[in-house]
């Protein structure tokens, strides 16, 4: 008998079916009584839990001219998880859900859940399980919900920055926007990969592929930081969330941004560098402050201090915090 062809499109399996090719590529973990395969996880988790979720969708949040399914599976985790070390905790688990077209390859989404496997591994995490959707033609999105643990830590708001306390940054500002700027440029008027290939892999990679200090997470809630974000819509922006959430004002240093500006500055002008580490969005960097009484941490710069008032000031004058809105027209990423 002649061989039975090969599944192209997800529509061409029952859902049952990608289950069982998707989930032995995926991470279980011994935070799991019991994983995947039933109607929900059951997880051994210490203490209290932090959680959080994010969705990316598809023309919003990635162009797939220029978006290979392994750099979606990095996106969504790192995302997430910067989210948990913002925290001050140490993720453990991830819960996946993937709605997508009947026509998707079958082997887009074997090599996005490949990545996200390797991606539990490289961070310790497992994934504990999620849901697949159908969704009319055109549409994706992958979201990712991630639980971690504070291991005996107090948690680290946005609402605890005080007068005096110095503000610093783990990680780098502005890599990701540089990214997303060039690729902009080179597809203007073309969706070409052609153009894409044209543009410096270093200045991709961030953007593509973000990375996150996770580690550096936990290590300043246990050195004693007093409020702590993910820079996920921009410096500026986010360092503002912790002013409004403090009551007080956040004062950025550009002098102490020179590392950042320098490396921008090798790709776009310096007009488009300053505001590509000011406002650039999807950074995933730590941003936290630390009372003077407190030693920064190693692997933190710091970048200005908190003061009496409110908003936001460079080099002493007030600026408009900019950054990434999701409901703003902005090109999708």
């Amino acid at each position: 008998m002649p061989a039975s062809p090969q599944p192209r499109i997800v529509s061409d399996l029952t859902e049952s079916q990608l289950l069982d090719r998707l989930l032995p590529l995926m991470d279980t973990g011994p935070a799991e009584r019991v994983g995947p395969g039933d109607d929900a996880a059951v997880l051994d988790l210490a203490g209290p839990v932090v959680a959080t979720t994010d969705v990316v969708v598809r023309g919003v949040d990635w162009r797939e001219d220029w978006s290979e399914p392994e750099d979606l599976a990095v996106k969504v985790v790192t995302q997430n998880l910067a989210d948990i070390a913002a925290m001050g905790a140490r993720p453990r688990s991830l819960l996946l859900t993937l709605t997508m077209e009947p026509t998707t390859e079958v082997e887009w989404v074997l090599r996005l859940a490949a990545q996200l496997g390797q991606e539990c591994r490289r961070y310790g995490v497992s994934a504990a399980g999620g849901d697949l959707s159908g969704a009319p033609p055109g549409f994706a999105s992958i979201g990712v919900t991630a639980l971690g643990v504070l291991d005996g830590v107090s948690p680290v708001l946005r609402s605890g920055a005080r007068t005096g306390d110095r503000v610093a940054v783990a990680g780098s500002l502005g890599r990701s926007a540089v990214g997303l700027s060039l690729l902009l440029a080179a597809t203007a008027g073309s969706r070409g990969v052609g153009d894409v290939a044209a543009v410096p892999r270093e200045a991709l990679a961030h953007h593509r592929r973000p990375s996150s200090p996770l580690s550096q997470g936990p290590i300043a809630a246990r050195a004693g930081a007093s409020a702590m974000i993910d820079i996920s819509d921009g410096l500026l922006r986010d360092a503002g969330r912790i002013g409004r959430a403090s009551g007080v004002a956040v004062s950025i240093d550009s002098a102490a941004l020179a590392p950042d500006l320098n490396w921008a500055e090798r790709y776009l002008s310096r007009e488009e560098a300053r505001a590509c580490v000011l406002t650039g969005g999807e950074e995933h960097s730590l941003l936290a402050c630390f009372p003077a009484t407190v030693e920064v941490p190693p692997w933190w710069r710091v970048i200005g201090e908190v003061v009496a008032g409110e908003g936001l000031l460079l080099d002493g004058r007030a600026v408009p915090a900019g950054g990434w809105d999701h409901f703003a027209d902005r090109p999708g990423a």
